[in-house]
C-alpha cells in the first residue's frame, strides 16, 4: 500500500507531497483537475518509459519518489531473486536528468526498468475507465486465492521444495 508519494519537478509540478492514509485510495476529479499529470509521475515508479519533456525546469532533474508498505505482500521471495534489500516500508524512486537520462531505485539500489516494472505490478494497480487488467491475471488471482486461504506457509514450502527441485534437475 502506497503511504507516501513526492513529486519534483514533474509537468506543470513543482513540488508535491501525497501522505496517504492504510486502506483504499481514489484519485478523482474534473477534467483538467490534474489526474493525468499525477498517474503519469506515477506511472515513472512503475516502470514506464521517461521523456525528458517532462522535466519542468530544464537545469534541475525531475524526481518522483514512493513508499509503500509492502510487509502484506510477500514479496520476500522477489526481493531475494533480484538481490534487492527487502524492508517492509519499501521506497522507489525515479529521477530523469534534463537530458533524458533516467534512473531507478529500490531502497537505494538502482534497479533496471525492467525489475522496477516487475516489482510495480505487484504493488499498483491503475484504474480508470474501462482498464482492469491486473484482474485478468492469472499470477493475481492465485496471489488473491493465496491470501484469502491463508496459504503462505504451505505456499513458501512448495516454493522451497520446487526450489530443491529446480536445483537436482540442474545438477543431473
Amino acid at each position: 500500500m502506497i503511504r507516501e508519494l513526492q513529486i519534483n519537478n514533474y509537468g506543470l509540478i513543482d513540488h508535491v507531497s501525497l501522505n496517504l492514509e492504510k486502506g483504499f485510495t481514489v484519485i478523482t476529479g474534473e477534467t483538467g483537475s490534474g489526474k493525468s499529470i499525477l498517474l503519469g509521475a506515477f506511472g515513472l515508479l512503475l516502470g514506464e518509459r521517461a521523456d525528458s519533456k517532462v522535466v519542468r525546469d530544464q537545469e534541475k532533474k525531475c524526481v518522483v519518489e514512493a513508499v509503500f508498505d509492502i510487509q502484506d505482500y510477500h514479496l520476500q521471495s522477489f526481493f531475494e531473486s533480484q538481490d534487492l534489500d527487502y524492508d517492509p516500508q519499501t521506497t522507489i524512486r525515479r529521477e530523469i536528468a534534463p537530458g533524458g537520462k533516467s534512473r531507478a531505485f529500490i531502497n537505494d539500489t538502482p534497479v533496471s526498468l525492467q525489475t522496477l516494472k516487475a516489482l510495480g505490478e505487484r504493488l499498483v494497480d491503475i484504474h480508470s475507465q474501462h482498464e482492469n487488467s491486473i484482474l485478468a491475471s492469472r499470477e493475481f488471482q492465485f496471489s488473491v486465492i493465496d491470501i484469502f486461504g491463508a496459504n503462505e506457509k504451505l505456499l513458501q514450502s512448495f516454493k522451497s521444495k520446487f526450489k530443491l527441485y529446480r536445483e537436482k534437475q540442474i545438477d543431473l
